[in-house]
Order: structure tokens, then sequence, then C-alpha cells
């Protein structure tokens, strides 16, 4: 039997790892010193005000930016070390909701959920193809779109296949990029809802950017305010909202 102690170092087990990280363009300190553990299960929210370095962040978590210096552990390798082979085989195990949801156009539903799998040259049959794309389209509750084509597909609809496509390759670990920016609040809320249930269903760990108080509260196990190029606060949203800090409070008015 696992004993009380040990089931919680098991529950707060750490997937990723971000420490001392500094990105700077010119004169502009971007992030200064940042450093956040990721706690497998949860989704944890990186809150901040336009051009405070949430972008930044994610882009060298993915591999897009290589930081000035610090670490990016993963699955036990530091991202900012890999070469393009080897960044490729974690992305495979982390998935990445773009804001813009970056589905192609020319491609129908089932194109784009399978893409993914053709681009990581995974050895599976079209039958299991098949069989994958489905499940992922049940998970967003859009089994019936798999032939449609994105312009067919409402805002709401393009951004839950574009989450469909992040699923099918069953990531441990989810990066939503504002996920909910350009919706109204009402499918706001759904894929807020939406995010929530996959977390439960496959224990994923999510880091969400984003500016909407709405999905900060809803969907935040932990907020993190990144502020001055660091992780400034940290905590559940109600003891966020009611810190006496002006620098924490003024997220919350």
């Amino acid at each position: 039997m696992i004993s009380e102690l040990q089931k919680i170092i098991k529950d707060n087990e750490t997937i990723m790892s971000i420490s001392n990280l500094y990105k700077s363009f010119g004169s502009n300190n971007v992030l200064t010193n940042f450093s956040l553990d990721l706690i497998k299960g949860e989704n944890t929210i990186v809150l901040g005000k336009s051009g405070s370095g949430k972008s930044v962040l994610i882009k060298c978590i993915i591999g897009l930016l290589k930081p000035d210096s610090g670490n990016i552990e993963v699955y036990n390798k530091n991202i900012p070390d890999l070469n393009g082979a080897e960044l490729d085989k974690i992305r495979a195990k982390v998935g990445f909701l773009f804001q813009s949801n970056a589905l192609y156009d020319s491609m129908t539903v089932k194109e784009n959920l399978e893409f993914p799998l053709r681009r990581h040259w995974l050895k599976v049959t079209q039958k299991e193809v098949n069989k994958m794309v489905e499940e992922a389209l049940e998970d967003v509750g859009l089994l019936h779109t798999q032939e449609m084509m994105p312009a067919e597909l409402s805002g709401g609809m393009r951004k839950r296949i574009a989450l469909a496509r992040t699923l099918i390759l069953k990531p441990e670990i989810i990066l939503y990029d504002e996920p909910t920016t350009g919706l109204d609040p009402i499918t706001g809320k759904e894929i807020i809802n939406l995010m929530n249930e996959i977390k439960i269903k496959y224990n994923t760990t999510g880091l969400i950017i984003s500016h909407d108080m709405n999905c900060v509260r809803l969907a935040g196990d932990r907020i993190i305010i990144l502020l001055e190029g660091k992780c400034y606060a940290s905590g559940k949203y109600e003891e966020l909202k009611t810190s006496e800090n002006p620098k924490i409070k003024q997220f919350f008015n």
C-alpha cells in the first residue's frame, strides 16, 4: 500500500521545470530569472500584461526561441540544448494549442487531424489512424465534421478541432496559447469546460497563457503572475484576488 507521504510526493510530481530563464532582445529584457515547475495533473495559468513576455516564454518552451540562459527540462531533456530531431521527439509528447488554431485551410478536418500522425512518422495503419481521429473528435464533440473544411466551421468549432488535433498524439503536457481569445463569452466558457474535462479524462498537465480572467478563474489550479520578467507571484485564484499588493491587485480589479 502506498503511504500517505508517498502519495503526496507522487501527486506533486514535477513534469516540467523551468529555472533561471533569461531572454532579451537588444536592451529589452523580457524574461529575467523566470522559474516555474509544472506539477503533473495541474492546469497552471501564466497571467501577465501585454508585452510582459508570455508569448516569449511559450516559444522558448517549444524551442522556437532559444533563451539567453537558463534551463527548460522536460522528460529529463533541456530544451535549449536539443537539435531539431530531438525537439521533434519532445514535441510529439507536448501538445500545443495555437492562439490562431493553425488549421490547414486546404485540408478537411480529418486530414488536419491526420497531419501530426504523418509528421511524426508513427507506424500506424490507416484503420488505426481512423480510430484515433474518431476518438479525438468524440472528445471535443465534433465527430460529424470529419469531411468538412475549416472555412465551414464556426470560431468555436475551429478551436475544438485544433484541440482535437492536439489530443490525437495523447500528450501528457498541453500548452494553451490564449485559448479563448476571439471567442464570445459563452463559447469561451465551453472551451474552458472542455479543457477541464480533458485534464480529468487524460490526467494532462496544462500550461495556459491567458489574460481572460474567466479562463484564469475557471481553468487554473494555480496562477502565476508574470511581472518584471519573473514569476512575481504564485497561488490560487482566490488567494491572489484578495492580495493587498497593488501590483497583484491590478490584475483582479
